[in-house]
């Protein structure tokens, strides 16, 4: 499974190379998207709403949040 590694990043650069990297991957691919910036947790999810992904998981882990989402239809 893929992963991208956004930790040490601060607000807004995560969503902004999030959406950047969903829109290289194929519709129904998946990547976990590691993050520390505090406000990932309101700018991954709404980046997903916004660009039509699915949100799969949501979870913290030690000092950074993990989101699970998989690309949705071009």
């Amino acid at each position: 499974m893929k992963e991208l590694d956004l930790r040490g990043l601060k607000c807004p650069l995560p969503a902004m190379l999030a959406r950047k990297r969903l829109a290289l991957m194929a519709p129904g691919e998946t990547v976990w998207i590691l993050a520390s910036d505090p406000l990932s947790v309101v700018d991954i999810p709404h980046m997903c709403n916004q660009e039509g992904h699915a949100l799969i998981r949501s979870e913290k882990a030690g000092d950074h949040h993990r989101f699970l989402v998989r690309r949705g239809p071009p």
